[in-house]
């Protein structure tokens, strides 16, 4: 059973010119505003199997971040198709899905409701997701005053414990300090062998090759390979050095 399918998508944003206009000159020239249109992804098309973990890699600015936003629904193609079957719980951004004046306890209902789970649902999970968060001592506090990291790990406990079909996570690898980071890479595998989609971004292929079973590697807007880690990072390996040996 396919969990994501995506098929000749393309995505596009306007890059305006004329933000520092005064007041007067955007009321005189209203229909003047210049902009550039710039396709970050352009007529990609990728299957995922239920239970697959499939990572996405790639240089900064290629896409790989805005296919996680369109797969999540926060973003929308300007064209093609994409469709994802089950609950889908993402860790996209930082802070995404928080307000900053509520404490831990209340911010994770707030999380939780976003991916479609109910605050009686929420409720039962409550302790596993402060206990995995290793947030304890601050969880009554407001999350204004939390780290990055805390922030992090926060999200991330509620994003891996709502018992979503299909999970997006970008760059697991900012959850903080290496022994909570291999806790989730070991919650991860959980989650895996219980039938779940996993698709992740990271600039780290070695994670990606020890814990997916298929990596996409995208440029231009466009999928260059897709297979089996090793095979895929060798021919971005590849392209990578060669834009280096460039003068």
């Amino acid at each position: 059973m396919k969990a994501i399918q995506v098929h000749d998508v393309a995505k596009r944003f306007k890059i305006y010119y004329d933000r520092n206009r005064t007041l007067k000159e955007r009321l005189l020239f209203r229909k003047r505003n210049r902009y550039d249109e710039r396709w970050v992804l352009k007529d990609v098309s990728f299957d995922i199997e239920q239970g697959e973990a499939v990572g996405l890699v790639g240089e900064n600015g290629c896409g790989k971040s805005t296919t996680l936003k369109l797969l999540s629904r926060i973003l929308f193609p300007d064209r093609g198709t994409i469709a994802v079957n089950g609950r889908v719980s993402c860790l996209i951004e930082l802070g995404a899905g928080f307000h900053p004046d509520m404490n831990g306890i209340e911010n994770i209902y707030l999380n939780a409701a976003m991916f479609g789970v109910g605050r009686k649902e929420t409720g039962k999970r409550l302790d596993r997701i402060i206990a995995f968060s290793e947030l304890e001592p601050f969880i009554e506090n407001p999350i204004r005053t939390y780290s990055s990291g805390m922030y992090m790990r926060l999200a991330f406990s509620v994003a891996i414990n709502v018992d979503a079909d299909v999970l997006l996570i970008d760059e697991i690898l900012a959850v903080g300090d290496m022994n909570f980071q291999e806790k989730c890479l070991a919650r991860l595998r959980e989650i895996k062998e219980r039938g779940a989609t996993i698709v992740i971004v990271s600039h780290s292929l070695g994670q990606i090759e020890a814990f997916c079973d298929r990596s996409i590697w995208i440029d231009g807007g466009r999928v260059q390979a897709d297979g089996a880690p090793a095979e895929t990072h060798a021919r971005y390996a590849a392209f990578m050095n060669g834009k280096k040996a460039q003068p």
